[in-house]
């Protein structure tokens, strides 16, 4: 995008983020100041989010552990029609990863989006705690994203679940932790594969930055400061380089992968004013070039996660309808 091109809000959803038009957060200088600022933002726009299904998704927690012996809570979340009598083969069910810039958020926070898609998809979902950075850098988080899959793939019985039937989603930070797992996966020979890819705006690439000068920071709700300080937390560990490779790993950057073939059916979307938009692009182009099935959605005129100030609006009913439609693939 050349730094000329004039940009504009969704008419729709400028109206309806017109009442908290005029608050500017603070801007970040390390990870607990981000933490602490993405936090009250997701807990603030959460407790507006509507959640007429909330009493009819059955929630239940279970314990795993990951590849260093920590133990992590795994919250399923079952619909109405998944209590119904067991299906021969075991039910679909979806691994869910929540987004916070690597730095925060937590599926208490992103309550109401996970129990939103499992009631309007019939599906069950499990969404992971994954340990956050700074405090557990590349590999930790990912290391427990692949300890969950395995955990329901070896509890398929158990828990009711098809094992080749597991669909991967992850939102924002959790998108990339989607797409590195996938990567994993596809390299270790994980069997069954994932089902499905399911990435909503996800964050892909530690060398996305734009220009000060660039029209787009007008928009951003996601900027250049904090998307440097969740890269810096996330690859602060000594696994996210190597002498060898000193450039971040494929699995923590997925946009470094050059190969993306065989990887699941993957669904995409993102905004036209969010920081990720060219990252998530090419992404998709590269999947498209490794001859994996590409589903690719791009929204004019909003930020990056637009939808939680937006409930009404048509791109944000249009994104969730394209996003339910995918999940039910599986």
């Amino acid at each position: 995008m050349s730094s000329d091109q004039k940009l504009s809000l969704d008419a729709d959803y400028a109206r309806a983020i017109a009442p908290y038009a005029s608050y500017v957060p603070p801007v970040p200088t390390d990870a607990e100041s981000l933490r602490k600022q993405n936090d009250f933002m997701i807990n603030t726009v959460m407790s507006l989010f509507p959640c007429p299904a909330r009493s009819r998704v059955a929630e239940t927690e279970l314990s795993y552990k990951s590849a260093d012996g920590t133990e992590l809570k795994l919250h399923r979340f079952d619909p109405p029609a998944s209590s119904s009598t067991p299906a021969p083969a075991g039910r679909p069910c979806v691994l869910y990863l929540h987004g916070g810039g690597f730095v925060s958020g937590s599926v208490t926070s992103f309550r109401k989006d996970i129990i939103r898609y499992a009631a309007e998809t019939r599906l069950t979902f499990y969404a992971l705690a994954y340990r956050l950075s700074p405090e557990a850098p590349f590999p930790k988080p990912l290391e427990d994203a692949y300890a969950a899959l395995e955990f329901l793939r070896d509890n398929a019985q158990e828990q009711n679940i098809d094992p080749k039937r597991i669909g991967v989603m992850g939102i924002s930070a959790g998108g990339g932790l989607a797409a590195g797992l996938a990567l994993e996966a596809r390299d270790k020979k994980f069997v069954p594969a994932i089902k499905k890819l399911v990435l909503i705006y996800p964050m892909l690439d530690d060398r996305t930055r734009i220009g000060e000068d660039h029209p787009l920071n007008e928009y951003l709700t996601w900027t250049n400061k904090k998307n440097e300080i969740g890269w810096q937390a996330y690859l602060g560990g000594a696994g996210a380089r190597t002498v060898s490779s000193p450039d971040a790993s494929v699995y923590a950057a997925p946009a470094r992968a050059e190969d993306l073939s065989g990887l699941p059916p993957t669904y995409l979307d993102v905004g036209g004013l969010d920081l990720f938009k060219d990252e998530v692009n090419a992404f998709g182009a590269k999947l498209l070039a490794g001859k994996v099935d590409v589903e690719f959605h791009l929204y004019p005129g909003v930020p990056h996660a637009w939808e939680w100030l937006s409930h009404e609006c048509p791109v944000t009913q249009k994104a969730v309808n394209n996003r339910v439609f995918a999940l039910r693939s599986l």
